[in-house]
């Protein structure tokens, strides 16, 4: 790697960090000069990482105006949850398809392993990672690697709203209650990809992130006024 690519590289990782979580209040214009000087960075591995980000779907460009943070709003979060629901059921059927049992015997492998730990964790931070693990294990079944990079661009952009959503969850012990169910809903779709039944797996994984995206409006709304809580 040369050293250009490898600066480029650093500074796309570090503004995606900061998109991400947005370090950038959304729809805020971002101070090009500002920045490439709190990065130690020139202006043009800076504009580089920037419009990779645009690419991305982090940041917007409007011409004559340049970078901004993306929007945070439920219509944006809406249609970002309707995306992984359309990407992850697709994934789905293709692992229906493709899988062998060895494979999908891995995955209840890692689900028995990581689910007691998931159900009682208090971390919100645990929770979203080992729920992410899953899906991303769950769509590389499908053995397509296009998928899976659409699922990982998607549950990038809209972590900081799962976070919060994760947040009020476990606030309301809803994850302590469901320890009492026979079976999570991690655990339905799996034996029905198990069992090669592409309708059960759709539909439960149709279902389980159709309650998420339910709770959107509410968890963008909270995400909002905590970006713009004045500091202490």
């Amino acid at each position: 790697m040369s050293k250009a690519s490898s600066s480029v590289d650093r500074v796309y990782d570090r503004v995606r960090h900061m998109a991400a979580n947005f370090e950038f209040k959304p729809d805020e214009r971002i101070n090009e000069s500002a920045l490439s000087t709190a990065l130690g960075a020139s202006r043009t591995p800076l504009r580089e990482a920037l419009n990779r980000l645009v690419a991305e779907g982090f940041l917007t460009f409007q011409n004559g105006r340049g970078f901004f943070c993306r929007s945070l709003s439920p219509e944006k979060i809406v249609d970002l949850y309707e995306a992984r629901q359309a990407i992850e059921c697709e994934a789905l059927r293709r692992s229906v398809e493709r899988a062998s049992d060895d494979e999908i015997a891995t995955v209840l492998a890692y689900l028995d392993d990581t689910e007691p730990h998931y159900n009682t964790s208090d971390s919100t931070v645990e929770v979203l990672e080992m729920d992410e693990d899953f899906h991303i294990r769950l769509a590389q079944l499908s053995k397509n690697s296009e998928l899976v990079r659409l699922l990982r661009n998607i549950n990038d952009r809209i972590r900081y709203v799962r976070l919060v959503d994760l947040k009020m969850i476990l606030a309301k012990k809803q994850i302590a209650r469901n320890k009492g169910a026979k079976l999570s809903a991690h655990r339905i779709i799996l034996n029905a990809l198990a069992a090669r039944d592409e309708k059960a797996a759709v539909a439960a994984m149709r279902g389980h992130i159709e309650r998420r995206r339910e709770e959107a409006t509410e968890a963008v709304r909270i995400a909002y006024s905590q970006l713009y809580v004045p500091a202490d």
